[in-house]
C-alpha cells in the first residue's frame, strides 16, 4: 500500500470522501491544507504535468464562477501567479504518491490506487451537485 500526500481544503465534503476511499483501499493518507501550504510556482507546476492549463483550475472557485478569472484564456505563468495569490483557484486535491503528482481525482495514478477504472462520484464538488457552495475561507 502507498503513502499519499493529499492536499485538500479542510471542510470540503468531496475531499473528505476522496480520502476515505483511499484509506478504504488500504493506503496511508497524509492530509495537508492546500490553502496554508507555502507554494512555490515551480513546485505547484509539477502537479499539473502535461494537462491543459484550463484543467489546473478549480471550476467551483468563486473568482471563476463570477467570471473574474477565465481559465480558458490564460497562460501558464499567469495561472500560477493567480494560484499562488489565491489557492482556492487550484484544482483539488493535489496528490503526491512517491513523487508521482497530479491535480484532481480522475487521473490514472489515483484510479490505480483505488483498484478500479472509474472514479464514480468522487470527482467534482459535492456542493455544486446539490446547488449550494462551500463557505468562503
Amino acid at each position: 500500500m502507498a503513502t499519499i500526500v493529499f492536499y485538500q481544503k479542510p471542510g470540503c465534503v468531496t475531499n473528505a470522501r476522496q480520502m476515505l476511499a483511499l484509506k478504504a483501499a488500504g493506503h496511508d493518507v497524509i492530509a495537508k491544507d492546500i490553502l496554508k501550504e507555502p507554494w512555490a510556482a515551480e513546485e505547484l507546476r509539477h502537479f499539473f504535468g502535461r494537462t491543459p492549463i484550463a484543467s489546473w483550475f478549480n471550476r467551483a472557485a468563486p473568482r471563476i464562477r463570477s467570471g473574474e478569472v477565465n481559465p480558458d484564456a490564460i497562460d501558464a505563468a499567469s495561472a500560477l501567479t493567480l494560484m499562488l495569490a489565491d489557492p482556492l483557484l487550484i484544482r483539488r486535491p493535489l496528490i503526491d504518491v512517491d513523487g508521482t503528482r497530479c491535480a484532481g481525482f480522475d487521473h490514472e495514478a489515483v484510479l490505480s490506487l483505488l483498484g478500479r477504472d472509474a472514479q464514480g462520484d468522487l470527482e467534482g464538488c459535492s456542493h455544486e451537485q446539490q446547488g449550494t457552495h462551500c463557505p468562503q475561507m
